[in-house]
Formats: structure tokens, C-alpha cells, sequence
């Protein structure tokens, strides 16, 4: 028995840290970043409740960081925003390594300065 949940625990582990992965798209797609945790949240959400949780914090924060972006990318214009965009460039790719780090560990990481828009 307790081979089959260790089973089902590991694949909820690697669903999750697909997710987080799945965004590191985004530097080869426009919008991979959003879209490639997407598709792996929608197809395993209501098989694992780890993955849903993953799902959610990566969407939320992928979200979030294309605010700041354009945000960032309106006040280059007045020079601060280029220092910004390679900030959020660094925390994206440091605060995506520590979440499939912490899915491989089986926690759903949650992001830094994130707005929740899915609940």
C-alpha cells in the first residue's frame, strides 16, 4: 500500500516541479512563461492537489511579473526602468530554480511580491 501512495506523492512531486519548469518557456515562446505552466496545471489540476497549489503560484506570480514589466518598461523611459526590468529578469529565474527546487522537496513554493489573481 504504502508503495502505490509513495507512487502517487512522487508523480504530484514531478507534476509540480513540471509546472514551475514549464515557465523557463517563456525565454525561447513569447508568453511561455504563462502558458507552459498553464497547460500542465489544466491537464493534472484535479488529479493532484499539490499540483493545483503549484499551479496557482506560478500563474499568480508569472501574472504578476508581466505587470511589473510593463510597468517597468513604461518608466525606461525616465531610466529607472531598465535597472527594474533586469531585476525582475534575475528574480524571476532565481524565484523559479528555488520553486522546483521546493516542488522536488514536495512544498508548493510561494513567490515573492505576487498578486493573487487565481484563488
Amino acid at each position: 500500500m504504502s508503495d502505490s501512495v509513495d507512487t502517487v506523492e512522487k508523480e504530484a512531486r514531478n507534476m509540480g516541479l513540471l509546472v514551475y519548469a514549464a515557465s523557463f518557456a517563456g525565454y525561447i515562446i513569447p508568453l511561455g512563461s504563462i502558458i507552459g505552466p498553464l497547460i500542465v496545471w489544466l491537464m493534472k489540476r484535479d488529479e493532484f492537489k499539490f499540483v493545483n497549489e503549484c499551479g496557482k503560484n506560478c500563474l499568480n506570480f508569472k501574472l504578476s511579473l508581466l505587470i511589473y514589466a510593463i510597468v517597468s518598461s513604461i518608466l525606461a523611459f525616465i531610466g529607472i526602468g531598465f535597472i527594474l526590468l533586469i531585476l525582475l529578469g534575475l528574480m524571476d529565474i532565481i524565484c523559479t530554480i528555488i520553486a522546483i527546487i521546493r516542488a522536488g522537496e514536495g512544498i508548493a513554493y510561494r513567490y515573492p511580491l505576487t498578486i493573487n489573481f487565481i484563488k
